[in-house]
């Protein structure tokens, strides 16, 4: 290795300083001066979050277009940066004991776009398709959505905004002029602005709240890491919970209200419209219907770069955003080491060129370093066949959802402190009508019993007592676990602002705090030296 000239270390050592300032002064921690002791936020009583969902009279759920005008327009990404999607809905949905899907190619798809708003002389076509919540059961109603579109946009330049109208031109019926702003190219310096990270959101009142708080710090892509519109939270004939096995424990099947995803993508659209939006499943898009086929609403509504990443299935996929490769894993389908989503992650991992995309980073839905009760080692099956693969190639952050509160982990491979581990990040406390988690599983009382924790959708059976470290011969610890650093009942998003191949920021900001203030706030710094990942030869 060459020696470093100086007047580098010193330019490299005052930038690594101001980096870890606030604007007040104060330093901000990293995660090199970890692993932190581990800090419990007691829980504000006062504050339950107002976690009670929007009407279907709310004037931001209601359809506002008519005809065959484009409504719930969403922008998501493809795998690298020169491509997007653009992803509509046309006509109204139908539900009751008699429907009929329509046809699809009743309306074109049709997107004109290009670089000034008085410019889109390019034209992409794309596919649609409709989908249908069926229920083998006298007395529920059936839906059939209106006609989905999604379209891919190609030969797009980095960095570049970009002005569209999707629809139907021959009708006419062609939505408002949107834009979008493409992603960086690939490169060790080059980085999207910010990215929001949310989950498990829901459509209450308190979801206004998070996306209010979310916009107002002005984000270039959101990922929500699984469960969206909470329509399993309804009888078909739109009577909701907050628990549904609670209040509807003798229904033949799990039944949704499916207008709450129209509900949803209404509210949306003002925010995703503009900035791309990555989804991966969560347990509330299972929705089983009849023929127990799942994931319907999810698998239609929503576009993937799942073929652009090789993948053969909208649960899994990866993309680039500038100098970081997102890798979008399923935790609710299959992930055994001999299974096809093993196997594509295997091959996506070993495709990465840390030299050129320097951060990798893994989101699934169900985490597997909570320490609240709720959901608490859920997904151990997952972390025993998944983990030493993402440690091999050297993963550095992971997000999840499905706990409703907020917790940041040191960094941890097999529940162990471990510097070259990733640092794992829940944050499921989008909003939803469920409220928070609010009890710990190390505190007295709280420990599930182990026959208690396996996913029901899932099944298996992995977690064990420990068999070593201060919780050996424990399910649970008897205080809060040293891989735990920071956790919070409260509902929020968070920000990840990648500075450059080193170090990136993490921001968690609360909805109850004011605009710009914030609840957690820590730089993630990799240390490629340290934790070398050696590429495999493919």
């Amino acid at each position: 290795m060459g020696t470093v000239p100086v007047s580098v270390f010193i330019v490299a050592v005052f930038v690594s300083v101001v980096m870890r300032r606030l604007s007040f002064g104060a330093a901000i921690p990293s995660t090199v001066d970890g692993p932190f002791k581990p800090v419990t936020v007691p829980l504000d009583k006062s504050f339950r979050g107002h976690a009670v969902d929007l009407p279907d009279n709310d004037p931001r759920v209601q359809r506002i277009v008519t005809g065959w005008e484009p409504e719930q327009i969403f922008v998501s990404l493809s795998s690298t940066h020169d491509s997007v999607w653009i992803s509509w809905i046309t006509g109204e949905f139908q539900i009751g004991e008699n429907i009929k899907e329509m046809d699809p190619k009743t309306v074109g798809s049709v997107v004109k776009y290009g670089r000034w708003r008085f410019g889109m002389t390019k034209t992409a076509m794309g596919h649609s398709l409709v989908y249908s919540q069926l229920y083998p059961f006298k007395g529920l109603q059936n839906y059939t959505s209106g006609i989905i579109h999604h379209v891919r946009l190609t030969g797009l330049k980095p960095n570049t905004l970009y002005y569209y109208q999707c629809g139907d031109s021959s009708i006419p019926a062609m939505s408002d002029v949107h834009y979008f702003r493409t992603m960086p190219a690939s490169g060790p310096r080059s980085y999207p602005g910010r990215i929001a990270i949310i989950g498990d959101l829901g459509l209450t009142y308190n979801t206004t709240s998070t996306i209010d708080h979310l916009m107002n710090n002005h984000p270039n892509l959101v990922l929500l890491i699984g469960d969206a519109s909470y329509a399993n939270l309804y009888l078909t004939n739109g009577t909701g919970a907050d628990c549904y096995s609670c209040a509807f424990s003798d229904t033949p099947i799990h039944e949704t209200y499916q207008p709450r995803w129209d509900y949803w993508g209404r509210f949306m659209q003002p925010l995703v419209s503009k900035v791309p939006l990555m989804m991966i499943e969560g347990n509330h898009e299972i929705e089983e219907q009849i023929e127990k086929k799942t994931f319907a609403a999810y698998s239609a509504r929503f576009a993937f770069p799942s073929e652009e990443s090789g993948s053969s299935s909208t649960f899994y996929y990866s993309f680039n955003a500038g100098g970081i490769h997102f890798v979008m894993l399923g935790g609710y389908a299959d992930y055994n080491k001999s299974g096809d989503q093993y196997q594509w992650l295997k091959k996506d991992l070993a495709k990465v060129d840390r030299k050129v995309t320097s951060w990798l980073v893994a989101t699934w839905h169900p985490p597997w370093y909570s320490t609240y009760t709720a959901h608490y080692r859920e997904a151990e099956c997952m972390r025993v066949a998944v983990e030493d693969l993402l440690y091999k190639y050297g993963v550095d952050i992971v997000f999840n959802g499905h706990v409703h509160a907020y917790e940041r982990s040191n960094r941890v491979y097999n529940y162990n402190l471990d510097p070259c581990g990733p640092v794992h990040i829940t944050i499921g406390d989008g909003g939803n009508r469920e409220k928070m988690a609010i009890t710990h599983a190390d505190e007295p009382g709280n420990c599930p019993k182990p026959s208690t924790t396996p996913d029901k959708f899932m099944g298996g059976f992995c977690a064990f007592n420990f068999t070593s470290g201060p919780a050996s011969g424990k399910f649970c610890w008897d205080r809060q676990p040293d891989y735990s650093a920071y956790r919070e009942s409260s509902f929020g998003h968070g920000i990840l602002e990648v500075k450059n191949e080193t170090h990136a920021l993490w921001t968690w900001y609360r909805n109850q705090d004011a605009y710009g203030t914030t609840g957690d706030v820590v730089y993630i710094v990799r240390q490629p030296d340290r934790c070398p990942v050696e590429p495999d030869v493919i």
